[in-house]
């Protein structure tokens, strides 16, 4: 059995303030081509189907269109909803497309959901586990310790009843711990959201999204497929991809992916004024990609970015490396906040303001806020 696994599709996406809708219907219409060449028996969507809780009517005319797209080529489609999703929104009308083969994950109700297909090697089950934090699952297992993301999901799974005879899919949206992060992605600092992936021991392969940047986790059956576009700077050298996964008999699993090309590409520029501007420079590129642009110049250079944008019509940003930007100060990098607990960052963010360490009982109110926020309980 074949499956084409997406996810972060992040539709109705902006970057810098450009709408990156008509580079998403571009990779679409490529991505049904490859379903028209690949056959697959379903497809599946792990989460972040949208980029807002309340998306544009644009964006959800593009869900619209592509899902109505891949019903019309009789195959089944499994869609999870991410921590961008509104769990609610993306499960309105679920029942009635479910007729055609759009199957739509529940809001979290205590249970994982569970979808069987067929082939000449038996049963194939798919389990959808919708994006989740501790406090949804403690809901329904009060009796549960449920302290972590690891213990949330472990406890969601640890009803299933899973026959090791069969083959079983699990789709989840979730961080697995040592992922590769972009600066695109929702940074929980502290490293809070960490999943392990020995949770998902026992699934012959886990559809995972979330993580921007395609990579397994463990092992090649733990994996993301990343985005189907480049959504920040630091993905400029990503190779962005669709994941095919074939099940053959048991334990014989299968992975290839294949290439997408964008509309548009992302790449950075860095360089002189002079440099950058120099026809013999841009000639040779596609002058229409998404550019960030890094001037090295010792002095700001007047209306850099609009005089470059005659030539790079698509600047997204532009900044500067130089002296002054070098010495002016070192900001927190996102690798530096996720080594820190939040009440940590709290209290260094205290002392930049106030120059001076914050008294042991205020420590106290902070951390116990803080733990009830995660718990949401504030």
């Amino acid at each position: 059995m074949k499956f084409i696994h997406l996810s972060d599709l992040h539709i109705g996406k902006r970057v810098n303030d450009f709408s990156l809708i008509e580079d998403q219907k571009y990779i679409l219409r490529q991505i049904l081509k490859i379903t028209d060449r690949e056959k697959p028996d379903a497809v599946l969507i792990a989460g972040d189907v949208y980029d807002k809780t309340v998306p544009t009517a644009e964006a959800v005319e593009l869900l619209d269109s592509f899902l109505s797209r891949l019903s019309e080529r009789n195959l089944s489609v499994f869609i999870i909803s991410g921590n961008h999703d509104s769990p609610e929104r993306l499960a309105f009308g679920s029942s009635i497309m479910s007729r055609g083969g759009i199957h739509f994950s529940r809001v979290y109700n205590g249970e994982v959901e569970k979808y069987s297909l067929e082939d000449e090697y038996g049963t194939v089950n798919i389990f959808m586990l919708p994006f989740i934090k501790p406090s949804n699952v403690r809901r329904f297992y009060q009796e549960e310790e449920i302290g972590s993301y690891t213990q949330a999901v472990a406890v969601a799974l640890k009803d299933i009843k899973l026959d090791n005879g069969q083959r079983n899919i699990i789709m989840t949206h979730q961080f697995v711990t040592g992922a590769r992060r972009s600066d695109s992605e929702e940074i929980s600092v502290g490293g809070s959201d960490n999943v392990d992936a020995a949770v998902f021991d026992g699934f012959d392969y886990v559809a995972l999204g979330h993580i921007h940047g395609p990579q397994s986790m463990r092992k090649p059956t733990v994996r993301y497929c990343g985005t189907p576009l480049k959504y920040s700077f630091s993905e400029a050298g990503h190779k962005k991809s669709v994941t095919v996964v074939t099940l053959a008999e048991k334990s014989n699993v299968q992975i290839d992916t294949i290439e997408l090309m964008p509309l548009r590409d992302m790449r950075n520029i860095k360089g002189t004024y002079m440099e950058i501007a120099d026809r013999n420079n841009y000639i040779k590129t596609n002058t229409n990609d998404y550019i960030h642009i890094t001037l090295t110049d010792e002095e700001d250079v007047p209306d850099a970015i609009g005089r470059l944008r005659s030539i790079y019509p698509n600047i997204m940003k532009l900044d500067y490396d130089n002296a002054r930007t070098r010495t002016a100060g070192e900001f927190l990098r996102p690798q530096q906040a996720e080594s820190k607990s939040p009440a940590r960052l709290f209290a260094d963010f205290y002392f930049m303001q106030n120059n001076r360490q914050m008294s042991d009982d205020a420590g106290c109110f902070v951390h116990e806020l803080i733990e009830k926020i995660w718990e949401g309980k504030v």
